[in-house]
């Protein structure tokens, strides 16, 4: 029975990593400004074009459907990677695993940056990451997943989030946002916490109150967590890079008539 389900989940990884043909992306900034603006640490979102991209964008109602941390040149003498200028990501079928700046060619990406890191963090943070390359993708909610690539009633958002995280729930076995999720929490960083306020109980300090973070489950994050959170600052390549509108070419307005 083993055998046959691992077959099935499978198969439906090889149907659910198929791009969508009526997904036609063209890339709005180049690699090279990408890879000129990404620092170590950073949150890479991708608009991913394949179906499983589209339940996840359904699910999370978001253009992002994927993400992946930067880790730099952290292996470029690390065999038998030796990648430069890399980023660590879960993929369906080849678990987690080092990947280049070209995987995402011609897809929509965001960086988001923490905010006030320092230099030791953003080791721990890369070197966690590093630590969990080889582990394999959680496939227990590939099944659940794939159900809402077809008709189906309207889901309330209140439950979207929920329903990604039908996985194992073992932490070797993560999901994209996940494994991002859990490097962060190593640090004890935030992305989206649940701020717990307690107040004073002394009438002289009535308006005072304290906030206590608690650690949402790993499980429950999401690829558009990172894009929301105000813990993040968003990155725009083209904003750092004095651009000019006067220099853009645009074509005769009967173009697109």
């Amino acid at each position: 029975m083993e055998i046959v389900t691992k077959r099935i989940s499978h198969g439906l990884v090889e149907f659910l990593l198929k791009p969508v043909r009526q997904s036609i992306q063209v890339a709005m900034i180049t690699q090279e400004q990408l890879l000129a603006n990404l620092r170590p640490a950073d949150v890479l979102l991708v608009e991913g074009n394949t179906r499983i991209s589209t339940v996840i964008k359904y699910l999370t109602q978001s253009n992002w459907s994927h993400a992946a941390l930067y880790i730099g040149n952290a292996l470029s003498n690390a065999p038998p990677w030796k990648l430069q200028q890399a980023l660590v990501e879960a993929d369906l079928k080849e678990g987690i695993r080092p990947v280049t700046i070209e995987q995402y060619a011609q897809m929509h990406t965001r960086i988001c940056r923490p905010i006030g890191l320092n230099d030791d963090d953003r080791k721990r943070l890369v070197d966690y990451a590093i630590s969990r390359i080889g582990q394999q993708y959680d496939l227990k909610n590939i099944f659940d997943l794939a159900r809402y690539l077809f008709p189906a009633p309207s889901i309330p958002t209140r439950f979207r989030r929920r329903l990604l995280a039908l996985g194992s729930g073992d932490p070797t076995r993560a999901i994209c946002s996940t494994l991002i999720a859990q490097a962060f929490m190593s640090i004890h960083y935030p992305i989206l916490p649940e701020i717990e306020r307690t107040w004073s109980d002394s009438p002289m300090h009535a308006d005072c109150h304290a906030e206590i973070y608690h650690i949402r489950n790993h499980s429950l994050y999401t690829p558009r967590d990172f894009d929301i959170s105000p813990f993040f600052e968003i990155i725009k390549p083209t904003a750092r890079q004095h651009f000019d509108y006067h220099t853009l070419t645009w074509g005769s307005e009967t173009d697109n008539v």
